[in-house]
């Protein structure tokens, strides 16, 4: 007899009062406690219709499965396999349960990374706001009333004496200036005729073995590239200026940023240091010059926001003298001012730039000036009587980069077709370079202070050394973009040319040179 609900034999039969059906007594028991009706009738039924019926004692017959040897192994067979499946299921489950915690661990990292950007950025914004409270101009009476007012680049327009045109009345370059920039030039001439190449200059065997010391992230990773590097040579300084619209200063001996200096609206396109004051220049696309003024903590204050240009700065250069420098803009003019008031002497317009200035340096003497036009034409400029006396024509593509050797006698200049060097003395252009690919634009070129070697950046940077108008002027390194953009913006020699300063199209400043002369930690 079998069970009315499992089919099989009951190991403990009992049997309806009502029905006569024969039940299994553990099965019955349930249904009646879930439903408390018979599963078959469907007739109410409760524990006392349920009558125990008496069996005597049954040995299950084995199964045919364990029967004999040929089924055991299949009976374990099938269990082995029971098995391997489980485990493979098991180890898919932490497979999964490893990537939802890899990628919750990710997410996390990046929330708190976003974070603390978001909060970098709001106490940036605040030292800003702080920063413009502090340098707000003066009243329109106190402006008048105060002459030294006038030397603050931050005038409004209405309160500037205008000429005719509508165009701004600019003090002039006076005798006395014009004697000292003489007295200067007659003073530097003379040195560099007894000028000797340093003792302590790096050979050219250290430079063909010149690798990469260090990488240091000083821009942000939202607008990275750094776009004009300088060097303070005295301090071993690093300046840079980057598309993220700060500018950095960065000691190269103990790997740390000294100061991070905003204010700028876009991006910053040129950085000088004044050579002997504590005095930091920079250009930017939103018109304006800056001119930083460092403390005793080791701060970086705006003392003039110069806003004489109408279209972006490129270019700024030191005089010599450190008590002037020079701005070069889209705007086809350059200003030439006074270091200590911020005051433009003069800003002089070249009628036959249309598409204005892209580089400038001085001269080593300072009475030469440099332009580099984006129209590919480089302009020499007599500082003294502010005259175009030269123009170098060949290159192809603005004019990226200018630069006088320590000598006085060689110009190298950069632009989209390579680099050319030109013979101050005749004039005239002695060797070019065409160095990248037609699509590859030349960025930047540098003389070291000694004027031994000459480097260059483009999707790679390469040091030259120094010959002669009839010399060679060999190829002694090649240094691979190691940012990955291919796009090398901006070179610079460190003291003796022991070490390279190079940007790039990231946000790294990258040093070269030897591990053994190596003092800064990375």
């Amino acid at each position: 007899m079998n069970c009315s609900i499992s089919g099989e034999v009951p190991e403990e039969p009992v049997v309806s009062k009502n029905s006569g059906l024969l039940y299994e007594k553990r099965l019955i028991e349930r249904h009646i406690a879930d439903y408390g009706k018979c599963l078959v009738t469907g007739d109410p039924l409760t524990m006392d219709d349920i009558v125990p019926v008496k069996t005597g004692k049954i040995v299950k017959p084995r199964s045919l499965t364990a029967a004999s040897i040929p089924g055991m192994l299949g009976m374990f067979q099938n269990e082995w396999d029971a098995l391997m499946l489980s485990n493979f299921a098991m180890e898919q489950q932490l497979h999964t349960a490893r990537q939802e915690l890899s990628h919750a661990l990710y997410q996390h990292d990046a929330a708190c990374r976003v974070i603390a950007r978001l909060k970098k950025e709001r106490d940036e914004a605040r030292s800003l706001l702080a920063q413009a409270e502090r340098q707000a101009p003066l009243p329109a009476s106190a402006v008048t009333a105060n002459v030294s007012a006038l030397a603050n680049g931050k005038r409004a327009a209405e309160d500037e004496d205008m000429g005719p045109g509508a165009k701004r009345m600019r003090p002039g370059v006076s005798e006395s200036i014009i004697a000292e920039l003489t007295e200067c030039n007659a003073a530097l001439s003379q040195q560099r005729k007894k000028r000797q190449i340093p003792p302590t200059l790096s050979p050219i065997d250290a430079l063909e073995r010149y690798t990469q010391l260090s990488s240091h992230p000083l821009h942000k990773t939202n607008k990275p590239g750094i776009t004009s590097i300088d060097i303070n040579l005295s301090k071993d300084i690093v300046a840079t200026g980057g598309i993220d619209s700060s500018a950095v200063l960065f000691d190269r001996t103990s790997g740390e940023i000294l100061s991070t200096l905003s204010g700028h609206s876009k991006k910053v396109t040129s950085v000088k240091f004044v050579a002997l004051n504590d005095v930091f220049l920079s250009g930017s696309a939103d018109k304006t010059v800056r001119i930083w003024h460092g403390s005793e903590d080791g701060n970086y204050d705006c003392r003039h926001i110069l806003k004489d240009h109408t279209a972006e700065v490129q270019a700024v250069t030191v005089h010599a003298t450190n008590n002037y420098f020079v701005t070069a803009s889209l705007d086809t003019t350059w200003c030439f001012y006074d270091l200590s008031s911020g005051l433009c002497l003069t800003q002089v317009e070249d009628p036959s730039n249309s598409m204005g200035y892209t580089s400038a340096a001085f001269h080593p003497d300072g009475l030469i000036l440099g332009t580099g036009t984006a129209g590919a034409t480089v302009r020499i400029w007599d500082v003294k009587s502010r005259g175009n006396v030269a123009n170098f024509d060949g290159h192809t593509g603005a004019v990226t980069a200018i630069s006088f050797s320590e000598n006085g006698y060689f110009l190298a200049t950069a632009a989209h077709d390579g680099v050319k060097l030109w013979d101050l003395r005749k004039l005239k252009n002695f060797r070019s370079f065409e160095l990248y690919d037609q699509n590859t634009p030349t960025n930047s070129v540098d003389f070291d202070h000694s004027g031994s070697y000459l480097a260059i950046a483009g999707s790679d940077v390469r040091v030259y050394q120094v010959g002669s108008v009839k010399a060679e002027w060999n190829c002694i390194k090649t240094l691979p973009d190691l940012s990955g953009t291919g796009r090398a913006t901006c070179v610079k020699f460190g003291s003796d040319a022991r070490y390279l300063a190079v940007g790039s199209m990231d946000r790294n400043l990258r040093i070269f040179g030897l591990p053994e002369d190596d003092t800064s930690t990375e």
